[in-house]
Formats: structure tokens, sequence, C-alpha cells
């Protein structure tokens, strides 16, 4: 149905550049008509033809969200940079129908593109955790339940747990190898691509060795009281 729409709408586009050749032709009273009507229709047009595209896109990320098991948190950014990459090419081609040069326009676009290159390289460690995010959660390393071990190299140990959280920052993990419950590792997910990371799956027991060890208890001789001295005695 999407598609049906956009070829009426090029349909319609072909259909207005033809009048605005026959407008020789036409009295000189539709002629001033027209230079009012045609642009006006050509930008209802483009924002309808937005608007089917921006449903489309819509609904296409969602069936992908639903075949990948996309979060929540992670389609929000993703809609909101395809909803304003449509509005931009609507506004720009908005302008042109009213008429301003496509120097002008190629002057602003690598303006704001010069400004949206010094913003991504400013705000590079938060882009990068934000698209390694999109990788956990298409990629699958792990999953929230599975305990990992972030290693620097393969014989040290690093920060293990189980993972009880991933948003678009951070991996949360709970603590396995300290005595009190509830103690959370926040770990960047950059981070987690530039390390060896080891994996026990939901279910899978962790070796014992690896996991918090309580203190002996002390030994029973060691608990009872010491013997009393004895008085000393004389001849």
């Amino acid at each position: 149905m999407p598609f049906a729409f956009i070829e009426f709408g090029i349909f319609v586009v072909t259909l207005i550049d033809r009048f605005a050749t026959l407008r020789a032709h036409l009295p000189v009273w539709m002629q001033d008509w027209l230079e009012v009507a045609i642009p006006v229709l050509q930008m209802l047009l483009i924002i309808v033809v937005a608007w089917v595209l921006h449903r489309l896109f819509r609904r296409l990320i969602k069936r992908a969200s639903d075949h990948y098991e996309f979060p929540h948190e992670l389609l929000m950014p993703i809609n909101a940079v395809v909803r304003w990459l449509i509005i931009a090419g609507s506004l720009l081609l908005i302008l042109e129908r009213l008429g301003v040069s496509a120097s002008v326009l190629w002057s602003a676009f690598t303006g704001f593109a010069t400004v949206g290159a010094v913003a991504f390289f400013a705000a590079w460690s938060v882009l990068s955790n934000l698209f390694c995010a999109f990788l956990i959660f298409t990629v699958g390393p792990f999953r929230v339940g599975d305990h990992i071990e972030v290693l620097d190299t393969a014989e040290k140990p690093g920060a293990l747990g189980r993972v009880v959280d991933i948003n678009l920052l951070y991996t949360t993990l709970e603590d396995a190898t300290v005595a009190e419950p509830g103690t959370l590792i926040q770990i960047p997910n950059s981070l987690i691509f530039q390390r060896v990371v080891r994996r026990w799956r939901m279910g899978t027991p962790v070796p014992a060795d690896k996991l918090h060890q309580p203190a002996p208890a002390a030994s029973d001789a060691a608990s009872e009281p010491s013997p009393a001295p004895k008085s000393a005695t004389f001849p």
C-alpha cells in the first residue's frame, strides 16, 4: 500500500510538471493562478509522501524489532533519527520549490554537516556506547540472566557477575565475587568489545572457584575457652 502512494505521488509530480509546460497556452488569469497553485500542490505532495515514508519506515523498524527482540530503549533513537532525516529531506525539497537556489542549500548543508561532524567527535564516547549497545542487542554475545566475566586477558581474572540490565550506555552486572548480595558493576558497552568476555548461559553453573568463598569457620578447639592456669604450690 505505501508503494502505491509513492507511485501516485510520482505520477502527480509528473502531471504538475506537464501542466507547467502547457502554461503558456493558457489564459493570463489562469497562468497567474497556476504560479501559486502549482508550488502549493507540490509542497502538499512532498508532505504527504514524507508522511507515508515515515509510516513505512516505522512499520519496517517495528517488524525488525519483533524479529530481533530489540528493547524499547533502542527503538526510540532509531525512530527519532529516521523521522528527522525525513523531515530534513522534505524541508530541503520544499525550500527548493519556494525558489531557494541549490548553491544556498548546499552551503547550508555543508555547514550543518561540519557542525555535526564536530559534535560527533566531541560525543564519540557516548555514541560508541550507543552503537555497541545496538550490536549487543542484535548480535547477542550475552543476554540478561547470563553470567559473564570481562577480562583484560584470558589468564587474568576480571569483573564477574550476572547480567541484570543492558541499556544504551552500560551493561550492569550483579557482582558474584563479593559476599554482599546486590553489589552492582556498571561496565560501558564499548569496553565489552575491547575485552575478552567469558560467558555462562542462563542455567549453566559458574565454577565454584570463581565465586565468593565464605571465610572458614573457626575450629571447635580454638573456640573452647583455654583452661585456667593452675596456682603455684610450694613445699
